[in-house]
């Protein structure tokens, strides 16, 4: 490791410990032991203060740098555009802004326009308040019901938690906003007993229509899902599932709103999730990938139709009355305009399909070792393993065993994810994404992790 610091190691980690409040994370161990800090990164490679390699399966704890570690060209695409012009709230434009909006474009037929901002939860919010001012402006206020699944996750502030399918992150958070209603989940293995059976993925999405029914179509505006599940449990929708979504959207003028925070930006082989089902969203939300996390950038894609109900210089209230301030930062698309190059150049969308079916592979082969590993799915480079104590009753193993593999994964130098305060009883899947740059030995250095850490907790 190239050491970048001047500062004494056991200086910065005591300044941490007591002054840096981490994400996610219980503090009191930290009473007794050192908090984790990364100083460097190369591709997958990670480098913790002590000097300690690792390589990271899931692209920075939360599935973000697709493109890996070290990009140069990204850290001097930001550099030259703060030093030409930084910053200018986003009511003007800005050069960087305007040509990665239409490569957007480009990559997403049908969807045109794209309103910036600095987070995921942002980026869902303000598709959020599109659908709830179209439906003041043209439904008579009628059409606000914004629809999610159950399992799904959008952002971590109240509007996003109201359309939160995952209890546990939603707990002690509440009262939420009003006009959010959860639809059924759609991860086969775990089949609701009314839905199960063949053509279970046409049934379960029949369930979002029995929902819209019991609702009322006139008051519900938009249906907000995740293209591929994935902090519930990396789901991938069953077949028929998307098809039947989106016809039953069309039939009742429903807005089909995809968050494509996780999947987008090539993690399931295709540049957005949701191209791989050959529908048409009208809005979509990404983030994380977007700059592979080398700028705060976010985005709301929306199709021109959508745009154009915004369009009325007769209403003083008419435009769409929102603003990110940070959503004025140049250097956001100016690091995801060559985060975009790397990927188109590299192939990295066709390494993450190939890559993926490795990495599935090979998690099916842990699957036929252990018979605590109850299901593994996936696409692209985003998989999960579920662990279960009985291969028959498929009762979760405990949360603390499921800890025990990621810890033991990491004391062999490897990091892996597992669901995280998410399904109230059924935290039980490791979670793999690893950036788009991975090989075949860096996939097999993780799964041989995984299978030696499976091995230690489980015999």
């Amino acid at each position: 490791m190239d050491t970048l610091m001047t500062n004494d190691p056991r200086a910065v980690i005591e300044a941490d410990r007591a002054h840096v409040w981490h994400h996610m994370v219980q503090h009191k161990p930290f009473e007794t032991t050192d908090p984790r800090i990364y100083a460097e990164g190369k591709g997958l490679r990670l480098w913790d203060i002590n000097g300690r390699e690792h390589i990271d399966a899931v692209s920075g704890a939360v599935w973000t740098v697709n493109v890996g570690y070290g990009r140069e060209s990204i850290a001097n695409a930001v550099r030259d555009q703060l030093v030409k012009m930084n910053y200018y709230a986003a009511a003007a434009g800005n050069i960087p802004g305007a040509r990665f909006a239409e490569r957007l474009a480009e990559k997403m037929p049908g969807l045109t326009r794209t309103f910036y901002a600095n987070s995921g939860s942002e980026a869902n919010e303000k598709g959020f308040k599109i659908v709830r001012q179209i439906a003041h402006k043209h439904h008579g206020g009628r059409k606000h019901k914004i629809l999610y699944r159950e399992r799904d996750y959008h952002g971590t502030t109240i509007g996003c938690l109201s359309a939160g399918g995952q209890d546990e992150r939603n707990a002690q958070y509440g009262p939420f906003a009003p006009g959010f209603v959860r639809v059924p989940h759609c991860l086969e293995y775990r089949a609701q007993p009314e839905y199960a059976g063949e053509n279970y993925g046409v049934r379960v999405a029949e369930a979002i229509e029995e929902v819209i029914l019991r609702e009322g179509p006139d008051t519900v505006g938009a249906l907000c899902l995740e293209p591929i599940t994935a902090g519930g449990g990396a789901i991938v929708p069953p077949a028929g599932y998307w098809e039947k979504v989106q016809e039953i959207c069309r039939k009742y003028n429903i807005l089909l709103h995809i968050d494509e925070v996780v999947c987008g930006m090539g993690r399931t082989g295709k540049w957005f999730g949701y191209q791989q089902y050959g529908i048409q969203p009208d809005i979509v939300t990404m983030a994380k990938g977007v700059a592979s996390g080398y700028a705060a950038i976010s985005c709301c894609v929306t199709t021109e139709a959508v745009f154009e109900m915004f369009k009325d210089a007769s209403d003083p209230m008419g435009y769409f009355r929102d603003i990110s301030t940070f959503g004025g930062c140049a250097s956001g698309p100016a690091a995801a305009l060559e985060n975009m190059r790397i990927i188109e150049d590299e192939g990295l969308c066709d390494n993450a399909a190939a890559m993926g079916d490795h990495l599935l592979t090979r998690l099916q082969e842990i699957k036929d070792r252990h018979r605590v590993v109850g299901d593994v799915r996936g696409l692209g480079l985003f998989a999960g393993a579920e662990l279960v104590a009985d291969g028959d009753t498929r009762e979760p193993v405990a949360e603390s065993q499921v800890g025990a593999v990621v810890a033991d994964c990491l004391a062999q130098g490897v990091i892996i994810g597992a669901q995280n305060r998410s399904v109230p009883g059924f935290n039980n899947t490791l979670l793999f994404a690893p950036a788009l740059i991975a090989t075949k030995d860096d996939i097999d250095r993780i799964t041989e992790a995984v299978d030696k850490a499976l091995t230690k907790v489980f015999g």
